[in-house]
């Protein structure tokens, strides 16, 4: 069995957050994975530094200076961090970007109709599966950032919860796999002001459902878009959920059927 865990950039940021994070993932039985995101601090750099930060629709237009921050940010400052606090809680952990024994290979985006700069696709298929293997059955948990590279020498920074997909797929093809994805909501929710309308499980013919009647919208699709891709690629369970939730059974479980 192998668990995948994806945390948001609200708990990276969150010092307090982070620490019961972290404490929770090392009681997690069994091999397991994390990917994390950063945004916030690599705005926050860039600020000090004088770069502008552009966003359309939400994503950053990374640029070569604000790739450069990105890859500062998230593989150095971020990842790192977090794999410190790891190895304190016990679990002996690796920081990775995909560039790393060319673990993760992605496409630059078309600059069609949007030009984001050097911002990254992962095809579901894009790990390496032999390589991540090898990590595990060293007794290792490789701890993932959002930058990958092309394979031509270019760094690119990419979606983490599509990253998240996509090596759960390639865990599955290890072993048992189930995907979470941690962030600062208990869940897939009817109503975002109501905590009590958790939605527990969601199969593809709800979610086409609760789209078109505007309940799941903006960031929570292409979340859920990678969630249903990595089930229908082998993936066990996809469960939503909030961090603090990590090792308790609440959260919205995305299934085939």
């Amino acid at each position: 069995m192998i668990t995948v865990v994806k945390i948001g950039g609200n708990i990276v940021d969150n010092p307090e957050a982070l620490a019961r994070f972290v404490d929770a993932f090392s009681r997690l039985e069994g091999k397991k994975i994390l990917i994390h995101g950063g945004g916030k601090e690599a705005t926050r750099l860039s600020g000090r530094l004088g770069i502008e930060t552009t966003m359309i629709d939400g994503r950053r237009v990374t640029d070569r200076a604000t790739l450069d921050i990105c890859t500062m940010v998230y593989a150095g400052l971020v990842n790192k961090r977090i794999v410190s606090m790891l190895q304190a809680a016990g679990v002996d952990a690796i920081g990775l970007s995909g560039a790393d024994a060319d673990i993760i290979r992605a496409t630059r985006r078309p600059a069609a109709p949007v030009d984001y700069g050097f911002v990254g696709d992962i095809a579901l298929d894009g790990v390496n599966s032999e390589t991540l293997g090898r990590l595990l059955d060293a007794g290792l948990t490789p701890v993932f950032c959002a930058i990958t590279h092309d394979g031509n020498a270019t760094l690119l920074n990419c979606n983490a919860d599509t990253i998240a997909a996509a090596v759960a797929i390639a865990a599955a093809r290890l072993d048992e796999t189930d995907l979470h994805y941690c962030f600062e909501q208990p869940g897939v929710m009817a109503d975002i002001e109501r905590p009590d309308s958790l939605i527990a499980r969601i199969n593809p013919a709800d979610y086409k459902r609760l789209k078109e009647e505007g309940v799941i919208v903006k960031g929570m699709i292409p979340k859920l878009d990678n969630a249903f891709r990595a089930i229908d690629a082998g993936v066990r369970n996809v469960i939503v959920k909030h961090a603090d939730n990590l090792l308790t059974s609440v959260g919205t479980t995305l299934s085939a059927d």
